[in-house]
């Protein structure tokens, strides 16, 4: 089940008790490893991890109100999920963390194009996930977007 609300704190305090410690310790390891730059905020009514309009004023090319998204988590019906953009449009990037998952936990990897699944809440990679937040610059983030992304 989707959380939404209307701030970081309103989404962080409205996730099921079973999956708040989790989901908690996720956007702290998240925030803890983000570039300068990037901040938490609203993105799509959920959780994410945004370039602010002050430094990227265009947006988002498909709602350019919504700041420019890089990476989100939200909880869903039977898991949390991790979303990150670069990964999706960087396969070198994405190589990388296939390649060092397993060595980080034992839980298969339940993946789509830019989304992470963790239904064992006791495996989450924690450490990976830090280390991949810090892989991506504001501005190689903004290059990448602007080059194979933006319509």
């Amino acid at each position: 089940m989707k959380v939404t609300g209307n701030c970081v704190d309103d989404i962080l305090n409205n996730v099921s008790e079973e999956r708040q410690e989790a989901f908690k310790k996720l956007h702290e390891v998240i925030v803890k490893n983000l570039p300068n730059g990037f901040e938490p905020a609203i993105s799509y009514g959920g959780l994410g991890y945004v370039v602010p309009h002050a430094l990227y004023p265009d947006g988002y090319h498909c709602r350019p109100t919504e700041p420019l998204p890089f990476a989100s988590i939200a909880s869903q019906k039977s898991s949390i999920n991790f979303y990150h953009m670069g990964m999706y449009a960087d396969g070198k990037l994405l190589n990388w963390f296939l390649a060092e998952y397993p060595k980080y936990t034992t839980q298969k990897l339940d993946m789509g194009k830019s989304c992470v699944r963790f239904k064992k809440l006791n495996n989450i990679p924690y450490q990976l996930i830090g280390e991949l937040m810090q892989k991506m610059s504001v501005k190689e983030w903004i290059s990448i977007y602007e080059t194979k992304l933006k319509k």
